[in-house]
């Protein structure tokens, strides 16, 4: 049961209501975490929003769903790890083995990913100051500075919803809980 109401369509304040309801449309039900999040409109927006310019920057949407599995099992998120599972799954069809791997927080048989994947954990337990050694292999791996900010904006993105589904205890949707 989730310690924060989570809001629905109908239940939300005004101006979430047409974002919930786009939401529901696009995902065929409405997640738990964007009725947790309607509870602030604006934290609403900001995720959906913040969610849009992540999607559209330099990495691929493999190395996105790195990032962004990475910092969910760091931070101890069922919800997103759940959600991005299904995503990574579904949408992306990303090999059982990476996946399996990203969850357990295990070497990645793909360098260049495992080097994401680490480097992601080394920014989120360092909050950003990673060692120069870290930001040197990084960078030695292919990515570039602007890669760099990109992990820093996936990891603001994980935090927002990591954060605020382990405040709510937010219940993991019937849809999602293959995925769990």
């Amino acid at each position: 049961m989730s310690r924060l109401t989570i809001q629905s369509v109908e239940s939300a304040a005004a101006d979430a209501q047409d974002r919930l309801r786009t939401a529901q449309k696009n995902s065929g039900f409405l997640p738990n975490l964007l009725g947790v999040l309607a509870n602030a409109p604006t934290a609403l927006e900001t995720y959906q929003t913040v969610s849009a310019i992540n999607a559209r920057n330099g990495l691929t949407p493999t190395e996105r769903e790195v990032i962004q599995i990475t910092a969910a099992t760091r931070n101890g998120c069922n919800f997103c790890l759940a959600g991005h599972t299904a995503l990574a799954y579904k949408k992306l069809q990303l090999p059982e083995e990476l996946v399996n791997a990203l969850r357990d927080t295990k070497a990645l048989s793909d360098p260049k990913l495992n080097t994401l994947a680490r480097f992601t954990l080394a920014v989120i337990e360092n909050k950003g100051r990673v060692s120069d050694e870290d930001l040197a292999a990084f960078k030695e791996a292919g990515y570039t500075e602007g890669n760099v900010l990109e992990v820093v904006l996936g990891v603001s993105l994980a935090t927002l919803c990591n954060y605020a589904n382990n405040l709510a205890q937010t219940p993991i949707n019937p849809e999602l809980q293959a995925y769990a």
